[in-house]
């Protein structure tokens, strides 16, 4: 064996630390180690030097930043996996080829410490994945539980100066096997290290659970406190000052209960905090009490007697920079974008996230599911065989975790469940997690989505149920038991459902959530669920020209990875929106506004939990072809949770005027005055109604030769000229779920391959005729895949006008088509690179059939940089629907577009600026090779495919494809 002076295959937790506390804030003094500190790296325990225990050798070491992954400072490379491992499923051994980073920090202490009577802590809050720790020569522990929070004894070990600190970490242990969590393998001292000192007769741990009784409005706080000195518990705003009984541990603690009369109570609607604090003689901690009560009845979630909505996000930890390194800034961004776009909660996938997060969740107001740091999700690959979450030896190990979690956040109101982790098998290591953590805290509850039985939790929990299943486990509640239903089949059916994860965001996505929430909102059984996930994992370098660029799983030279498939959020890793958060936001809005299409009422839903829409502002305009007419604010009466009110829209809002393109009314509800999170103004939920009147062409005579080529195809559109086509499109770059096979069609090939089984992507067009009339040129067209005889047959009419160059255009499919189409429109290449567009139509940002609530009609500018989102790995995006009208302006000049008739009629199209090519965009890995745009790639869409999660979880819904058919529509080409 290894002399690497760290036991890195041994079953069970850390040792020589302290039992797990609560974190708190206190005056006791206390010391960052955070710095620089000397760094070694050894490829392997066997090449790893034995003089680290105490810092000899100061010449051979590099210089390291703490916190820090040192694959992420110029140590070694990143690399990403899901569910594959990175070494031999042979536990409890990590390989040979294990990296083992050495740390060494020169310290003294701080005056207020050397002064301390009492003892001291050194508290590691953040080591992957298994740390060896020595002090002047002494060895304290190990840990094990990379993003748990570890604290030993050196009280009698630290001197008042001249301290060496000596930290050996493994990249991979025997920890690791609990540790497959889909995310970037980041070793080192990620999180801040800390000498705590802990004064004689100290508040050495709390535990207050601040209760709310919704039918007295009544609060109460059961504490219980390890002192060993005379312990009081004052709330300065209720007027509460009590004694409090204590122990030496706060196992040993008796529970005390403060009444502490009315209160308002915590909800991720109303995050009331009251300042509590602790004190003994030597130490006072201040701490955040949210009075609240979590609950299940009847199959209903609810918080302080209500049910609520989880209106949720999964969330790793992720800087594109520094990997899991905490950013107060970034963290706080998160938060506030969530409560912008009406995200009420977050499951923190899948480990508990740095302490300071829950204090911000507590006081923007988030739900949290605070989950355990396990998963074990590599024994999939043999078929669970040795799961450890089923093995007696890995015990202590499972409850040690699930106790450091509890422990360290149980005085947040934010958290409402604990999870036991994720994706870990079944076993009784699990059930005795759940069996710690009921005893321990009986006021949250319990989550795990693993054991469909749900014996061991409180709510019964899925990932990427398909819509029928979840329609299904709703009308559950109402439907008698059947005969014969074994115990744990009759329980599961009494417990709150959630989709802990649903939605996959990878790339263009995610659809079909709107039809999810429709479930949610009608049965009172669905608590709602949460996106996977949050933020994309890419991170970020230079390349060779010193441009940042994003990169994901292979790019460092893994040789097991999972691509991009880290590359999966409703934010970028800068934290630059992505179309379907938007499309969320609207799906989730707690305010549902609909406008009457006689512009007679409007009706407004509070979907609201626990407040009323008094705090909202509610206004409404009337555009006319973009000019705003008419607006107002509505008088809206306080409108309790969960009802809805019908009112007047004043005349104004229906009077006759005469429009060219649309008239539309827009009803808004927005903040009325600034909170944490947002200012006032912020727009909470959006209703229109819309009254197209589509433009068209009147008197026609047949366009001259020379503004056509010999095929009958077009030279110049407005004041552009065409560079290749108009033809028919029925093909899109494929997007991330494209190149998936849906979870709903397992047997299937993702459609990207049935589309280049297809060959739609690669088809030809035959000119079949040429006419001259005498007031169009028509021209037939057959475009067909090549070895097939499926073809589609067009009939382009062109005529000119008063006000430009008309297009009607007649599609037929041709031949047996199986496949739905991607699309159905046409494509044309403009001279000049993009400068931007203006369109009527519903925007500002880009969406498809199953990804549209988030648009609205109006008259929108998008400049460039906003035509295509810039996807890490390259796809279809930038599709603007409902388009009336619109300019494609470019470097060489500018067309206007309109719709003039046809089935375009009623609902518009959907147009595609793009500065690349379909193929191109299809066949570039990351967007940073995409070449420098020479041209404007347009198509005009009558009909779209949606874009689904097939990722994980269902394709596009039936509804939202795109069988082969016929269409017809009319467009005017002019110059603006």
């Amino acid at each position: 064996m290894p002399a690497a002076g760290i036991d890195i295959a041994r079953i069970g937790p850390g040792d020589g630390t302290i039992a797990p506390r609560s974190r708190m804030r206190s005056d006791a003094p206390e010391q960052s180690l955070d710095g620089a500190w000397r760094f070694r790296l050894s490829p392997s325990p066997w090449d790893a030097p034995d003089d680290w225990r105490t810092g000899s050798a100061a010449g051979e070491w590099d210089t390291i930043a703490v916190p820090a992954h040192w694959n992420l400072s110029g140590f070694g490379s990143p690399a990403y996996s899901n569910v594959q491992f990175p070494f031999p499923v042979d536990a409890p051994h990590p390989p040979d080829e294990n990296p083992i980073g050495d740390y060494v920090r020169l310290f003294d202490l701080d005056a207020p410490l050397t002064h301390l009577r009492g003892r001291m802590l050194l508290r590691f809050d953040g080591v992957e994945s298994a740390a060896e720790v020595h002090l002047n020569g002494v060895r304290l522990g190990s840990t094990r539980g990379s993003r748990l929070t570890h604290e030993f004894d050196i009280t009698d070990v630290v001197a008042a100066a001249g301290n060496v600190l000596a930290v050996r970490v493994a990249q991979f242990s025997d920890g690791t096997y609990l540790e497959n969590q889909d995310m970037w393998w980041l070793p080192g001292i990620f999180r801040s290290v800390t000498v705590l000192g802990r004064p004689t007769d100290g508040v050495d741990d709390t535990f207050l659970i601040a209760d709310y009784d919704p039918a007295t409005g009544q609060g109460t706080i059961d504490a219980r406190i390890a002192s060993t000195g005379s312990v009081s518990i004052e709330v300065p705003e209720l007027g509460i000052r009590a004694s409090a009984d204590a122990a030496a541990t706060l196992d040993a603690a008796p529970v005390g209960r403060i009444a502490v009369g009315a209160v308002e109570p915590w909800s991720a609607e109303t995050p009331r905090l009251y300042t509590a604090v602790v004190s003994t003689p030597t130490e006072t901690v201040t701490m955040r009490l949210g009075f609240r009560r979590v609950s299940t009845d009847d199959g209903v979630l609810r918080v302080n007697g209500r049910p609520i909505m989880l209106r949720g996000v999964n969330r790793h930890e992720h800087d594109p920079e520094h990997g899991r390194v905490y950013s107060p800034d970034l963290a706080r961004r998160d938060l506030v974008l969530m409560k912008q776009h009406n995200i009420n909660a977050v499951r923190t996938s899948h480990y508990p996230p740095h302490p300071d997060f829950l204090d911000l969740a507590d006081e923007l107001g988030v739900y949290l599911i605070d989950e355990c740091d396990l998963e074990t999700h590599e024994y999939e690959y043999v078929q669970w065989r040795g799961n450890p979450s089923a093995d007696p030896a890995w015990r202590e190990a499972f409850l040690d975790r699930i106790r450091r979690t509890v422990a360290r956040d149980r005085n947040h109101a934010s958290v409402i469940m604990w999870s036991l982790g994720n994706e870990s098998g079944t076993g009784g290591n699990l059930t005795a997690m759940a069996r710690w953590v009921r005893e321990h805290d009986p006021s949250r509850l319990v989550h795990y989505e693993g054991d469909w039985s749900s014996r061991d939790v409180d709510v019964y929990s899925r990932m990427y149920a398909s819509h029928d299943e979840v329609r299904r486990i709703g009308e559950e509640a109402s439907e008698p038991l059947p005969i014969g239903i074994s115990a744990d089949e009759a329980r599961r059916r009494t417990l709150p459902f959630i989709q802990c994860e649903f939605g996959h965001a990878m790339g263009n996505s995610p659809g079909g959530v709107r039809e999810y929430w429709d479930l949610f909102e009608e049965f009172p059984r669905l608590a709602g669920g949460f996106i996977w996930e949050w933020v994309e994992h890419s991170i970020t370098v230079r390349d060779d020209s010193g441009r940042r660029v994003h990169r994901y799983g292979g790019d460092f030279g893994e040789s097991v990875h999972d691509h991009n498939f880290v590359i999966d959020g409703l934010v970028s890793a800068d934290r630059e929106v992505r179309p379907g958060l938007v499309d969320y936001a609207a799906i989730i809005a707690p305010v549902v506004i609909g406008v009457d299409e006689t512009r007679e009422t409007v009706t407004i839903g509070n979907r609201y939990d626990h407040v009323t829409t008094d705090h909202l502002r509610f206004t409404w305009r009337r555009e006319v072809d973009g000019a705003t007419i008419a607006s107002g604010e509505f008088d809206v009466p306080s409108t309790p949770p969960r009802t809805r009110v019908e009112l007047p829209l004043p005349a104004r809002a229906r009077g006759d005027v005469t429009a060219r393109i649309a008239d539309v009314i827009t009803v808004g509800a927005a903040l009325a005055a600034s909170t944490t999170w947002a200012d006032a103004g912020h727009v909470v939920a959006t209703g229109q109604q819309l009254s197209a009147v589509p433009a068209v062409a009147a008197t026609r005579s047949a366009p001259g030769a020379d503004r056509f080529d010999r095929r009958g195809a077009p030279l110049r559109l407005g004041g552009l000229d065409v560079l290749s086509g108009p033809q028919v499109g029925i093909w899109r770059a494929p997007t991330d779920n494209d190149l998936a096979p849906g979870w709903d069609e397992p047997d299937l090939p993702p459609m990207a391959a049935r589309w280049a089984t297809a060959r739609i992507d690669r088809m030809l067009t035959r000119v079949r005729s040429i006419d001259h009339g005498p007031h169009s040129l028509v021209v037939e067209t057959r475009t067909g895949a090549p070895s097939f005889d499926t073809a589609i047959d067009a009939r382009w009419s062109w005529s000119e006008t008063p006000g430009g160059l008309l297009l009607t255009l007649e599609l037929d499919p041709h031949g047996p088509w199986d496949v739905d189409w991607a699309r159905l429109g046409i494509d044309l290449t403009l001279a000049g690179a993009p400068t931007g567009m203006q369109f009527a139509g519903r925007g500002p940002g880009p969406s498809y059939p199953d990804t549209d609530a988030g648009v609205t009609f109006g008259w929108h500018e998008v400049p460039a940089s906003d035509l295509v989102t810039p996807h890490v790995r390259p796809q279809e995006s930038g599709s603007r629907r409902g388009v009336r009208s619109a300019i494609v302006r470019t470097t060489a000049g500018a067309v206007r577009v309109q719709v003039a008739g046809g089935d375009a009629l009623e609902h518009g199209v959907a147009l595609t600026v793009s500065p690349w090519d379909r193929r191109t965009l299809a066949e570039t890995t990351h967007a940073s090779d995409l070449p420098e745009p020479l041209a404007t790639h347009v198509s005009i869409d009558i009909a779209q495919s949606g874009v689904g999660t097939a990722t994980c979880g269902p394709g596009v819904l039936p509804r939202y494809r795109v069988p082969a058919r016929p269409a017809s529509f009319a467009l005017l080409f002019d110059t603006p």
